[in-house]
């Protein structure tokens, strides 16, 4: 198990970091992913893509942490946070490129979010995204077109294209 699982960790610590947008907690989330695979190592498919099945592992974990932090809220003292956990504005170009990118990211619709991380991230197949999204292959080319789509818009607008409604009104 150690041999199939060990060249995955940094791949899935990418994606807890891109879906939680913090170090600490993506780092809890890939403990949990591993912790439970471990425990129901005996249940997956022999057939199966290990790879696809801890990323499916990491995903409904994280969805399930971000609905709790949406219904619950975060609530601290600034002055109870640690210093090196406060913002701090990138040093270099590339880093503000990176940030506007993730910041553009994140305002896509999670589903899209998260096909668009999948595959353009973590270089997953269609097939495997859609066993880790338990969608059809379909549904994953269709949100992978509409989230690179709707990227690019607000790349080259700057509009607020993501409070933009997905379906056009045809009289």
């Amino acid at each position: 198990m150690i041999i199939a699982v060990q060249p995955i960790i940094p791949a899935l610590r990418r994606y807890a970091r891109a879906l939680l947008r913090d170090r600490d907690d993506a780092d809890d989330l890939v403990q949990d992913v591993l912790e439970r695979a471990l425990g129901g190592w005996h249940q997956r498919r022999e057939t199966g893509s290990v790879r696809a099945w801890l990323f499916a592992i990491l995903h409904n974990l994280a969805m399930d942490r971000l609905r709790r932090r949406a219904r619950r809220g975060v609530a601290a003292a600034i002055e109870d946070v640690p210093e090196a956990r406060l913002a701090l504005p990138p040093q270099q170009e590339s880093g503000l490129a990176r940030h506007d990118i993730l910041a553009l990211v994140s305002r896509l619709p999670k589903e899209q979010c998260s096909v668009l991380l999948l595959i353009g991230v973590e270089d997953l197949s269609y097939a495997e995204a859609a066993a880790v999204l338990d969608v059809p292959q379909g549904t994953v080319m269709s949100r992978l077109s509409r989230a690179r789509e709707r990227l690019r818009l607000m790349m080259e607008d700057g509009a607020d294209v993501a409070s933009r409604p997905n379906l056009r009104i045809v009289s």
